[in-house]
């Protein structure tokens, strides 16, 4: 019943999460957005510290049920693990916990992290890199199942399934994303879940504090027949049935013993004091350790350019790409308060790539903000109705803001680049920056002042400026705009 019930939920936490990372409707963050809030690192990144205690009172109580449940990096290890175990049943055995390992990923997770510099720190926590994985291969294959569907409606004059746009971010974001993929699913297809408790610092964290829970997995040693088999059958390798003991450290209350022991000799409860506890067989760790990993916990409260398939202007003539421009200062979301705030609190889950309507996120390749969200307007512009982004984040690294505010907010300021502008280089009169301009920063004026039939070139007022990338996005000049947005590293409001 156990596994049954901790087998349900997981299923809900896992399929709901990896619903919103793909989602090409833009409907389901009004009910599914809470799931990533209740993560273990956005939420203390967020200061949310009523998620954090209730992770804590449920590991003290429960063990480490949230690896198994609620992380959906954990829950794909598992299924990973039941693939290699149809490939060799009974193919696990004990091993001593690699208290070492786990101490020093953590210190350097922390340490990554409290300096700020999260987009690195960020390849090894779970959620993050199970939002990675979703967002740059699951979202390609998921949301051209979604077109070839809409295809196949619109054939038989049925639009109940629109056709979704995906942007490719880039080969950097993808081969990391692939190789990170790879390495964990081997070592989950090979040793279940080596990930979580070598390298995971969530699960470290969480192993720490569950030596202490009340309800544990333990031996009615009068039962037993040392057959084995629960410690064969076990993806955590924290059975050491010769002794009688399991590792509540590393124990991720999945309840495959018990359901394989053919005695009954294993159960879930109220743990039996035993002097030879597997605490002190495991690792040997000191109450000094324990008292480093809760602080440790604490602790952790202090990562392409945009393309797109050629277009075909009315089937005669290509229509060139847009390129980035080579910006000073990248342009962080509205929300985001800074660049540092964002450096500090996001741990590139790619949420807010993968639910942005515009395309205007994308993961950035700058190593010190590696896999973090950038915005450029290749494919679109920040529109200020949308706050998408804001609300979805479930790090604090983007604070909730309303249409309102994020029309008041400036997080940079139009550049006109002369040599680009259409006025000027092609002779025809233009306009497209000043007509579409949300707040009227863009005013054309006479290019040679003493000439009335001169044509007339934009001049902008960044004092109103916000910086949302509508000029950018609509001018036609190609392959870079004669317009574009650089970023301000502190965004003000106007």
């Amino acid at each position: 019943m156990l596994k049954r019930i901790r087998q349900l939920f997981a299923a809900l936490f896992f399929t709901g999460i990896t619903l919103l990372l793909l989602d090409v409707s833009g409907r389901l963050h009004h009910y599914l957005s809470w799931m990533p809030k209740v993560q273990l690192l956005p939420a203390l990144l967020a200061v949310n510290i009523a998620v954090v205690a209730a992770i804590i009172v449920l590991t003290l109580l429960l063990g480490r049920i949230y690896c198994s449940v609620i992380c959906p990096l954990g829950v794909m290890q598992d299924l990973f693990a039941r693939l290699g175990r149809r490939a060799k049943r009974n193919r696990y055995s004990y091993s001593k916990a690699m208290w070492g390992l786990r101490i020093v990923v953590l210190v350097v997770f922390t340490v990554l992290t409290v300096a700020g510099i999260t987009g690195i720190a960020a390849l090894i926590a779970p959620y993050s890199t199970y939002g990675r994985i979703a967002t740059h291969l699951f979202q390609p294959i998921w949301t051209g199942a979604n077109n070839l569907l809409a295809m196949g409606a619109e054939a038989v004059d049925s639009y109940a399934v629109s056709e979704a746009e995906w942007v490719f971010y880039g080969w950097i974001p993808i081969c990391v994303t692939s190789l990170t993929l790879i390495i964990i699913g081997i070592l989950a297809w090979r040793g279940g879940r080596t990930w979580c408790n070598t390298i995971c610092p969530v699960g470290t964290v969480l192993g720490a504090t569950a030596r202490f829970s009340l309800l544990k997995v333990h031996f009615d040693e009068e039962k037993c027949i040392t057959c084995g088999k629960c410690s064969r059958n076990c993806k955590s390798s924290c059975i050491d049935f010769k002794n009688h003991t399991v590792d509540g450290s590393r124990c991720v209350t999945c309840g495959n013993c018990i359901s394989i022991c053919p005695k009954d000799a294993l159960s879930y409860g109220i743990a039996k004091k035993t002097s030879n506890s597997s605490e002190n067989n495991s690792g040997k760790p000191t109450d000094q350790s324990k008292r480093q990993f809760l602080v440790g916990t604490a602790l952790l409260a202090g990562a392409a350019m945009a393309q797109e398939e050629k277009k075909v202007d009315g089937g005669l003539a290509f229509i060139e790409d847009k390129v980035a421009p080579n910006r000073q200062t990248p342009i962080t979301p509205p929300g985001s308060l800074s660049a540092r705030n964002m450096a500090q609190h996001c741990t590139s889950c790619q949420l807010c790539v993968s639910e942005c309507p515009n395309k205007v996120l994308r993961p950035s390749t700058s190593l010190d903000k590696f896999m973090q969200p950038t915005m450029s307007y290749e494919n679109g512009y920040c529109r200020p109705e949308c706050t998408r982004c804001s609300q979805v984040c479930p790090a604090g690294a983007i604070r909730p803001i309303t249409p309102q505010e994020k029309s008041s907010l400036q997080i940079g300021h139009a550049v006109w680049v002369k040599k680009n502008c259409i006025p000027l280089t092609d002779g025809v009169s233009c306009g497209n920056c000043a007509r579409h301009c949300p707040t009227g920063a863009i005013t054309m004026i006479l290019s040679n002042p003493s000439d009335e039939n001169s044509l007339r070139i934009p001049m902008v007022n960044t004092a109103i400026c916000i910086g949302c990338g509508a000029c950018e996005n609509l001018c036609p000049a190609r392959p870079l705009s004669a317009i574009y947005v650089e970023g301000h590293e502190v965004h003000r409001e106007i």
